[in-house]
């Protein structure tokens, strides 16, 4: 054998082959008949400052996966639900807030509308919900309405769905940051001077966290997520007690904040105005139909289920925070001090001050914080079918040490914070944003 070369004779005289042997052992290993796996060792670097660079990329994201290790990332229902269900639950916080922002333009008499709008929200709900799960099941490798315009309708409405999906996703992170800094300012208003700091700082470790993968996120996630659930639903069986059985209620503040002088009248085009600030409750409900991949096997029919599961929910905190806030006589204080919708219902249901309306705080605070996270598993995973498509550049389909598409999650991020810094962090502003591109794809996407 001569360089790992082995000249070999066959039966006829003729014949001649030669076998190449490497060692590779070391950085390959056989998991079955006709396959040959890359061993950790394979990948390492060989200068010293690479090996240096390589253990600090360990300690911040964790070791490197193999891209056969990807089932094991796959997120089971429970912290699917966490993590796909953040953004659209965490929007109970800020919609039944911005109808009334519009509603009180007309006076206090217009507030009582507040009602049927928060229910026409929560039947578009049940019929958005209703056909993502049959996009799910038709479509099983992700990208929701850009895979269901691409496959039904011409390629320029494909292109306007995913467009505006992408555009819908960084919304998502700049409102949800900008909110949840708003319910820790009503808590803490001390801290209104630092209001962009410590939405930059939210965004950095939320993309730090997605960075390190799907299951670990899922970690992080889940408890947020589950506390808010638990107690804005006491807060709303409290409430409901209050008002059904004890009788309680209240008459809206003279004058309304946030009215003019003098008030507009109620038009159709103000109901619109409503219906269209309050129907950001229904942005994020796309998303587990785009993230279909990202679930444990029978993928299609777990999401589904988890889909079922958020839209009742959120279905159900609208209405009830909306009742609670309209028997209350409830509306948004800017000044002196900000005070939001649903600090103000917590303030009534748990006592103004007390223990529990603080942690319910820092639970809105954190869910909405993590709510951004939807985004950075749908974002990337449609930029990366948009990139094997040839419709943005290829990098956005490479996947980085954790399996993560490390080229969106960094640029959602970058932009996220710009629009952030623009709007001086009002979630009012970012909202006026919102809710157009998301539209635009259920438009597009029902079957």
């Amino acid at each position: 054998m001569i360089g790992g070369r082995q000249p070999l004779r066959g039966r006829k005289a003729g014949d001649r082959r030669i076998r190449v042997e490497r060692p590779h052992t070391a950085y390959f290993r056989y998991p079955g008949e006709g396959q040959l796996v890359a061993k950790p060792a394979a990948s390492l670097p060989r200068t010293a400052a690479g090996r240096t660079m390589a253990r600090i990329r360990s300690v911040l994201f964790g070791r490197p996966l193999s891209i056969h290790e990807e089932i094991t990332e796959r997120l089971p229902k429970a912290k699917a639900l966490a993590i796909f269900s953040s953004d659209p639950i965490s929007s109970s916080a800020y919609a039944t807030e911005e109808i009334v922002r519009v509603l009180v333009l007309a006076g206090a008499g217009a507030l009582f509308l507040s009602l049927p709008i928060s229910a026409f929200i929560a039947f578009m709900l049940a019929v958005v919900s209703t056909s993502y799960r049959q996009i799910g099941h038709a479509y099983p490798s992700g990208g929701g309405a850009y895979a269901v315009a691409r496959a039904n309708l011409p390629l320029i409405f494909s292109l306007i769905a995913a467009g505006s999906l992408l555009v819908d996703y960084v919304m998502t992170v700049a409102v949800s940051t900008a909110s949840a800094v708003e319910q820790l300012i009503s808590a803490f208003p001390q801290i209104h001077d630092w209001r962009i700091e410590i939405g930059i700082a939210s965004i950095a470790l939320i993309t730090l966290g997605n960075l390190r993968g799907l299951r670990e996120s899922g970690n992080i996630f889940a408890l947020p997520t589950y506390l808010f659930v638990g107690s804005a639903l006491v807060m709303i069986a409290i409430g409901l007690y209050r008002i059904v059985v004890l009788g309680e209620g209240a008459p809206p503040p003279d004058p309304l904040p946030g009215a003019p002088n003098p008030l507009q009248p109620l038009t159709l085009l103000l109901l619109i105005r409503a219906f269209a600030s309050g129907s950001v409750a229904l942005t994020g409900t796309e998303a587990i139909a785009n993230g279909v991949p990202a679930f444990k096997p029978p993928e299609p029919k777990n999401a589904a289920t988890t889909l079922t599961a958020v839209a009742v929910l959120l279905g159900i905190l609208c209405l009830g925070i909306s009742f609670v806030a309209y028997s209350y006589g409830v509306v948004a204080i800017d000044e002196p001090a900000v005070r939001t919708v649903i600090s103000q219902v917590a303030g009534i249901a748990y006592g103004q001050g007390s223990i529990a309306f603080y942690l319910f705080q820092l639970f809105t605070a954190l869910i909405l914080f993590l709510a951004a996270n939807t985004s950075y598993n749908a974002f990337p995973r449609l930029a990366a079918i948009l990139a094997r498509d040839g419709y943005l550049p290829r990098q956005f389909s490479f996947r980085g040490d954790r399996l993560a598409f490390t080229s969106g999650i960094v640029i959602l991020s970058l932009v996220s914070i710009a629009l952030l810094v623009v709007f001086a962090g009002e979630t009012t502003a970012l909202i006026r944003l919102y809710s157009v591109g998301v539209f635009v794809s259920f438009a597009i996407s029902p079957r």
